[in-house]
């Protein structure tokens, strides 16, 4: 584990590089409740210390947690995907994706960071302080960057450890609530039930040979048709004309449905 040595020691080199950030914002206090709810005793409390760390407190980025929160998130995008690769061995690529980007959306990662406590022991600048509630995309950052401090300090098992009984649930709840993004059968109800009608799916074209054709597919509602979408399938093309149709009606938000900025 070469490079994760080095990173270890690079975090010690930062702390000799601009000092003991304990005697400003961070405390043993701190430190000991962000161990206990992460269930690890670090062997370099630097990264800890780092990874809580907002660059809004910070004279430079590179001496905040945003470098982390970038490993944290590729980790964590791992573990989802392993995750639902092992518990439903019989769902396609398409639904695994689906599930994976419920899951582990930013407002998922900030709900974990805020049911465990972590958003409370974020190290912030006086600036961020003034406001009444730091912003959800603060707890979802810092989610990310102790998963990627947990990962150097106690590798892929400490980070198992921490995530996997937090995600499960998010996963369960992804597949049990049967939303999965299904936009054919949510078009379906809003339309039965707000015009009396039922949506009708129009192939506007179609290429490829005949064992691996796309299809050009748009939804016609109450005299109008919306945007035609391209899938690999009848069924992904007409899926997705349903989610272009409802974005248009203003009936879904695909920022906070996707959430992966």
């Amino acid at each position: 584990m070469g490079g994760v040595t080095a990173l270890c020691l690079g975090s010690r080199l930062l702390g000799a590089v601009f000092g003991d950030w304990g005697v400003v914002m961070m405390n043993d206090e701190i430190r000991a409740k962000a161990q206990k709810i992460l269930g690890h005793q670090f062997n370099d409390i630097g990264l800890l210390d780092l990874a809580l760390r907002h660059a809004s407190i910070s004279d430079s980025r590179l001496d905040s947690n945003e470098r982390l929160e970038f490993l944290g998130d590729a980790i964590l995008g791992m573990i989802a995907c392993e995750r639902i690769f092992v518990k439903y061995p019989e769902y396609l690529e398409g639904e695994m994706t689906k599930i994976k980007s419920l899951a582990v959306s930013r407002k998922i990662c900030a709900q974990i960071a805020i049911e465990t406590g972590l958003d409370q022991l974020i190290v912030v600048g006086k600036g961020m302080k003034t406001h009444a509630e730091l912003p959800s995309s603060l707890a979802a950052a810092v989610l990310e960057s102790v998963i990627a401090a947990l990962y150097i300090d106690g590798e892929m098992g400490a980070v198992r450890r921490f995530l996997e009984p937090l995600l499960d649930p998010m996963l369960e709840e992804a597949v049990e609530s049967g939303h999965q993004h299904n936009f054919k059968s949510v078009l379906q109800q809003h339309a039965q039930k707000a015009l009396g009608v039922s949506p009708n799916y129009r192939i506007i074209d179609e290429k490829g040979p005949d064992h691996a054709k796309v299809f050009h597919i748009a939804v016609e509602l109450d005299g109008t048709r919306y945007d035609p979408c391209w899938g690999q399938s009848k069924k992904a093309a007409e899926q997705s004309a349903a989610m272009c149709a409802l974005q248009a009606m203003g009936l879904i938000d695909l920022e906070d449905e996707f959430e992966e900025e």
